[in-house]
């Protein structure tokens, strides 16, 4: 038993929207107290918020497959570029997300990210009426919408901030793991609401389907008048309610953000420093994209390093006043081994997540959607529709689903056994489905009935997502037992951060090389990326001379 004295009171702590001065979650007798009931509000209010934020962020994956439905005047390509550019928004978002539980508190920022989602929600809803329009526009629309993803580094690094390292596994799970089920929401959701005149009159008129689409409990037959614009018009009946939720029932730790000043000075640091991040982004797309958005001269590995680095860079120059000295502090996490190696294994978890939710369905739509027969002159055509194809909006929240729902109980069971085993075995299992996974794409894109090998691609795909949940699970124990408070959190920050550049490079990659005919060469490179953290993992917290033993 903890016979430590309890410490003073928590000043703020009768209201609930007050900052909290004294935070002692370690000492048992505080925990119970006084710690566990303001801990825990703040993670039921985290968890919700976290939902949208992923919704928002992930929807273009959705969008893009109705789009298609719909006849849209764009290519498939281009549409896999729309998903891209939300994944790699979101993932340079989270850079500068990172800080903003030290320099502005925990309540402020909640409050003031999730209330940033009405904009790419209602812009989406209103470009997503206009056909007409421009594709950058809609490109203009996906990369704003990666504030959604942005949030998820700040609403972790806060939840570590008030909870004992014990169970640092068990509430990380279950912020991150309940706050990924945005995906398999917004999966569900969107499909549904484009079926309904949501809005009235007030949102505007449907669009015809022209091709067979489809929702959980089935298809929806091509004909059928479709409010796409829903698909961001949905989230604002949640996002008002959330954001006065977590005005009044939050909390900012002062021993976590000791400089945070007045709510007014806090949402200017957050709200300059999110602005700051979309300058980088909007270069390295520049340079990355290819005409007429673009100027097509960098291929993905070199830009998304670019883009860490112009996104650090900005962060580190344009930092004044507190800022500078905060911003600082948090660079301290980059001479510490256990950050990068931690990264990568955290890309194998949370990167393949986000990366397949947001692939998932149009892959679904162009491998299953079509019939692949050889021309007169053998040459394999990709363009006859398939009458018997899967719908995509029907089946690809499973994965999400199934993936957010393990998260939690990876967390549970590194508590009990240690992050690091956990990780080694679910790692070696996704290297293996993934194989598996490009065996059957493979064979699906050589056939005329593809549907036949649906069934064994999505169980698969499900036995990828499950892997990846537990392991998210797992990493985080990980980070909470290696780092102390003040570390944990940014380096949280930090690795969801790189991680989330999956949701770009998923895409990417699976469209690319289903361009080429070679669907399955992209899940033999993940592969093989698995069994290298499988050494690394080993090396680093396995073998007898570890550096720490299975945190």
């Amino acid at each position: 038993m903890n016979t430590r004295t309890m410490p003073p009171p928590a000043q703020g702590h009768p209201g609930s929207g007050a900052d909290i001065a004294e935070w002692h979650p370690e000492d048992d007798t505080f925990w119970e107290t006084t710690g566990k009931r303001i801990a825990y509000r703040n993670l039921w209010i985290s968890i919700p918020a976290l939902l949208c934020g992923f919704a928002v962020w992930g929807m273009w994956g959705i969008i893009t497959v109705q789009m298609l439905n719909l006849g849209f005047p764009f290519s498939q390509a281009e549409l896999f570029t729309l998903t891209a550019i939300a994944g790699i928004a979101g993932a340079t978002m989270r850079i500068p997300a990172s800080f903003f539980i030290r320099l502005a508190g925990g309540r402020n920022t909640i409050f003031l990210t999730t209330s940033m989602l009405l904009a790419p929600a209602i812009g989406t809803g209103i470009v997503l009426q206009h056909p007409e329009w421009p594709l950058w526009t809609f490109q203009l629309m996906a990369l704003w919408s990666g504030v959604g993803g942005g949030n998820f580094a700040s609403s972790m690094s806060n939840i570590n901030g008030f909870f004992p390292k014990r169970l640092q596994g068990t509430a990380l799970g279950l912020n991150a793991g309940l706050g990924n089920f945005g995906v398999t929401t917004m999966q569900i959701v969107i499909p549904l609401v484009m079926t309904v005149p949501l809005l009235g009159a007030l949102g505007g008129t449907p669009e015809i389907l022209q091709k067979d689409s489809g929702w959980i409990l089935g298809k929806i037959a091509a004909g059928t008048p479709t409010w796409i614009q829903n698909a961001g018009f949905a989230w604002v009946l949640s996002l008002v309610p959330l954001g006065a939720l977590c005005w009044f029932g939050m909390n900012n730790l002062k021993s976590v953000s000791p400089h945070t000043g007045s709510p007014i000075v806090a949402f200017s640091k957050i709200t300059y420093l999110y602005t700051l991040a979309f300058a980088p982004a909007i270069f390295m797309l520049w340079l990355y994209l290819p005409a007429p958005t673009g100027l097509g001269l960098l291929n993905m590995w070199v830009a998304i390093p670019l883009d860490i680095v112009l996104a650090l860079t900005v962060m580190r120059v344009a930092a004044f006043g507190d800022m500078k000295e905060g911003v600082k502090k948090q660079f301290a996490i980059f001479n510490d081994k256990h950050t990068w190696s931690l990264t990568a294994l955290y890309i194998v978890t949370f990167g393949s997540f986000i990366g397949f939710s947001m692939a998932l369905p149009l892959a679904i739509t162009v491998i299953f959607g079509f019939q692949h027969v050889p021309d007169a002159s053998g040459v394999m055509q990709h363009t006859l529709k398939n009458p018997n194809a899967p719908s995509a909006l029907t089946y690809a929240w499973i994965g999400p689903f199934v993936g957010a729902a393990t998260r939690p109980i990876g967390g549970w069971i590194s508590d009990k056994v240690g992050g690091s085993i956990v990780t080694q075995v679910i790692t070696a299992v996704m290297a293996v489905a993934a194989v598996a996974v490009g065996y059957v794409m493979m064979q699906a894109y050589g056939s005329a009935t593809p549907e036949q090998y649906f069934p064994m691609f999505l169980g698969l795909f499900m036995v990828l997502f499950f892997a990846s949940g537990i392991g998210n699970g797992s990493t985080f124990r990980t980070i909470g037992v290696i780092f102390d408070r003040t570390q944990a959190g940014p380096v949280l920050g930090w690795t969801s951060a790189v991680a989330a550049y999956g949701a770009f490079v998923a895409p990417v990659l699976i469209g690319q090389y289903i361009k080429a005919g070679t669907p399955q060469l992209a899940f033999y490179g993940f592969a093989v990326f698995y069994a290298a953290c499988l050494v690394l993992n080993w090396w680093f917290y396995l073998r007898q001379n570890a550096y720490v033993k299975n945190p």
